[in-house]
């Protein structure tokens, strides 16, 4: 179904924040995707960079996070990832 097809895409588009540098965990289950960092998240820069994928995202202290809408199209899922990476 639906959350799988998200989760497919999520754990696909999340996986190269696996080899960034500050990341100690990347996770998901179901159609949440997490990317855990071993500092707190500069929300400013977090934030400019999303935008600049054309993501609004609201990390919180190490984690930078999403969960999609059932209905999120797998481009879209691409672009969320890009931007969770980015941020």
């Amino acid at each position: 179904g639906e959350v799988a097809r998200i989760g497919a895409g999520l754990r696909t588009g999340l996986a190269p924040a696996a080899d960034l540098a500050g990341v100690v965990d990347v996770r998901v289950l179901g159609a949440i995707g997490v990317v855990q960092l071993d500092h707190e998240v500069d929300m400013a820069a977090a934030t400019r960079a999303a935008v600049r994928e054309g993501v609004w995202l609201r990390p919180f202290r190490d984690l930078v996070y999403t969960m999609p809408p059932y209905v999120t199209g797998d481009e879209d899922v691409a672009r969320i990832c890009r931007a969770v990476c980015a941020a």
